[in-house]
Parts: structure tokens; C-alpha cells; sequence
């Protein structure tokens, strides 16, 4: 690599490594993973995985290099319980934790689940402990200082997870985690937005103002209520958090998490950052989640998106026919090959112009004059906007007899 903003499988904007863009960063050497697909991406309505998906996603998560899964919440059901309990078995590599309410009783689910640890909830904004969980502050306090000490006491890594946080007061919030962790116990410190309602100018702000108070490993569990989860996320480990909560394709409660695949490849290519993941195996992984969820994406979705690659304007076209194999990075900033992608291809419709045309019946074996390519070029514009979608190759073909015979 000659250029960490140019490579044989990625070409992004040389901005990103200019020292005065990146004179504040303070990334931790070890940024780690923490998939959330099998707990909050569940959550998001009308998801819902079997045990027997639960664990092959498991799979595929350790299969991409995921550091840690987050298998579910026990108290959830008895099938998420046992599932748990058989990825932990398994030892596929990555820790494994659970999910808990700040309640010893989801504790102990977790302790005989055999999990690593406990990612505990702790309602953090005086307004949620009143109005949604309807509980005196010092029921709040006392449950989370109980639940987070009988963690300790087996062995479990504990961390945070403190709800609505961001809509909390600053200081009002800070006090309420010291006391919490002061008198119980706390391994790390989730910054959680809950409703996704962070700007990634005040995300910077509420990692500094957190550091300054919280001496532990800081995480990030970020919503997209408003297309803000992967930003935020790449400021607050750029401003020193060490863990990154994520779900595959971003899936989860309402506008869903942030998105695993979008943020590691952001942090591999534009900010030269990378988490050790097998990121070739993130399309196969995307797709496996998808089929489990039972949920369909945009085509031009980052990573996962059927026709990510695929060319149909005749002036992308042309540049896909000129730059030619050696330097396909003019046209695409990352190659299909980077996260396990279909190659590109040109495919016919609408805004398909000559070289689509011409490309597409030397494919086929057909033999034409100039004429007869613009020809074509007009007959297929016409068939995709009467079909309102992409020819196929038969489609193509019978335009292209057609044109020939009458020539």
C-alpha cells in the first residue's frame, strides 16, 4: 500500500489522513466489536430468530472475527436461555455475554447461562425512572448496587448500560453512574443512546465529559432514529471509547443500531483503523441475518445490496470499459472482493447508453454495426421503462435479433 487512502482493494479521499483532520484522535490500540445482533437486533419489530438461526449466526459472527457476541437476554424466554447456553458451549472464539436487567434474578440466568459477562441495564435519566419504569430514584439505585455486586461476586465482567443517558442531564447523570458503580461494582461504561438522539458534535463532548469523571474502558451502544449511529460511533472511538456496540445491518428497536459493517469499513478505510475482522466474510454474514430476520434491504445497500456493483448508466459504463480490471477503483471507492461481494457488472436498462449496449451483445456473440448499437441503445431504453426494471440477457438478445433482422 502505497498510500493509506489508496489500495488494491479500497481508493478513499486522501482528506481523511490530512494531520490537521486528525491531529485529536486518540483511538485505542485494541477497538473491539461487540455484536448486538441476536439481542436488540431482535428487537426490532417483526424479527424474530429461531434457536437454530441464533446459533449459525453465532457462527458466521466468529466466522468474520466479531471479539464479542452478545447472545441474548435469558430472561427472555427459555428458548434464548438455551441457545445461549449452547453458543457458550460451542467456544467459537469470541466472548460471549448476556443481557440483564439491573435485578439479581437476570443476573443468576446469566451466571448459569456460562457466559463471560453481563451487559446490566441501569435507567439513567431522571425523567425514564419516573415516567416509563414508574420507580422511586432509590429503587433504581438500590437494584442496580445489588444487581452489579452479586456480578462480581461470580466472576462476571460487568458493564454498564446505562438507558437514555444523551437525554439525561450531563451532571445529573454522571453523579447517579459514580454512586451506582462507587457502591456496587463496574467493569466498563456503555455511553447509550437510546433513542438516537446524539449529534456526532455532541458525541465528542459526552465522551470527554465522561472520561473526565469515569476512570474505566468507555463502550458505545448508538440508535439511527435519525441516521446518526455510525458517525457517532466513529467520533466516540476516535475520541478514545475501546468497544463498539453493533448489529449486523444495522437491524434493531425502531430505526435500528449501529451497523457493524458500514462502521469497520469505515474505520479500515478512512481513518486507517483496523479492528482485525475477516471483512471478506461480512456479505455472507449480512445475508445470513437477513434470511433469518426475515427482512428485505435497498439494493444499493452498503456491503449487502443486490446491485451494489452493478452499472447501469452508460456514463459509469464507460468509465467501467476504459479503466478496465487494473484500475476498477476509479469507479468504486472499495472492490467487491474486500467484503465478499459479487464482481460488478454492467447491467441493461433505462439510463444504459452505447458501451452498455455494445459490451453486452459482444458477450453474447452478436455482430453489429455502429447503426445498429444506437438502435439497440433506443429499443432498450423503450422495454425497460415499458417493464419499469433491468432486461434481461433473453430480453437483450431478442432486441438485438430484432434490430439485426431488420438491418
Amino acid at each position: 500500500m502505497s498510500e493509506p487512502w489508496k489500495s488494491s482493494k479500497w481508493f478513499v479521499s486522501p482528506w481523511n489522513y490530512l494531520e490537521e483532520t486528525r491531529e485529536d484522535f486518540s483511538f485505542a490500540k485494541n477497538i473491539k466489536i461487540h455484536d448486538v445482533t441476536l439481542r436488540d437486533g431482535e428487537q426490532q419489530a417483526g424479527v424474530m430468530f429461531t434457536k437454530d438461526e441464533k446459533i449459525r449466526i453465532a457462527e458466521k459472527l466468529a466466522e468474520a472475527g466479531v471479539h464479542r457476541i452478545e447472545a441474548g437476554m435469558p430472561a427472555v424466554s427459555k428458548d434464548d436461555e438455551d441457545a445461549i447456553k449452547q453458543i457458550v458451549k460451542m467456544n467459537l472464539g469470541p466472548e460471549i455475554f448476556a443481557f440483564a436487567r439491573c435485578m439479581v434474578d437476570d443476573v443468576k440466568r446469566a451466571v448459569d447461562c456460562g457466559v463471560k459477562g453481563v451487559v446490566m441495564e441501569i435507567p439513567s435519566s431522571e425523567h425514564i425512572i419516573e415516567y416509563a419504569y414508574r420507580w422511586p430514584l432509590a429503587k433504581a439505585i438500590d437494584l442496580s448496587i445489588k444487581a452489579t455486586q452479586y456480578a462480581k461476586e461470580q466472576g462476571l465482567y460487568t458493564v454498564f448500560f446505562p438507558i437514555d443517558s444523551t437525554r439525561a442531564d450531563m451532571n445529573w447523570y454522571l453523579d447517579l453512574i459514580e454512586k451506582i458503580a462507587t457502591e456496587g461494582h463496574m467493569d466498563a461504561l456503555v455511553m447509550v443512546d437510546t433513542f438516537g438522539v446524539l449529534s456526532p458534535h455532541a458525541t465528542a463532548q459526552f465522551v470527554k465529559r465522561t472520561k473526565e469523571r469515569i476512570k474505566k474502558p468507555l463502550e458505545t451502544h448508538f440508535h439511527s432514529d435519525f441516521g446518526m449511529g455510525v458517525a457517532n460511533t466513529l467520533v466516540a472511538l476516535a475520541s478514545g471509547a475501546e468497544v463498539a456496540h453493533t448489529t449486523v445491518m444495522g437491524i434493531g428497536e425502531r430505526a435500528g443500531n449501529t451497523c457493524m459493517e458500514e462502521t469497520v469499513l469505515a474505520l479500515l478505510t478512512m481513518y486507517g483503523v483496523d479492528v482485525g475482522l475477516n471483512y471478506d466474510r461480512l456479505y455472507e454474514l449480512s445475508k445470513l441475518v437477513l434470511e433469518g430476520a426475515r427482512q428485505s434491504i435497498p439494493t444499493n445497500r452498503p456491503v449487502a445490496g443486490d446491485l451494489l456493483f452493478s452499472v447501469e448508466s452508460g456514463i459509469i459504463a464507460s468509465w467501467v470499459k476504459n479503466s478496465g480490471a487494473e484500475h476498477i477503483l476509479e469507479v468504486f471507492p472499495y472492490h467487491w472482493e474486500l467484503v465478499g461481494q459479487k464482481p460488478a457488472e454492467i447491467v441493461m436498462g433505462k439510463s444504459s447508453g452505447i458501451d452498455s449496449v455494445t459490451q453486452w451483445a459482444e458477450k453474447l456473440g452478436i455482430q453489429f454495426t455502429e447503426a445498429q448499437a444506437n438502435e439497440m441503445v433506443q429499443e432498450v431504453k423503450s422495454a425497460a421503462i415499458e417493464k419499469k426494471r433491468l432486461l434481461t440477457d433473453d430480453e437483450f438478445r431478442e432486441i438485438a435479433h430484432r434490430v439485426m433482422e431488420r438491418g
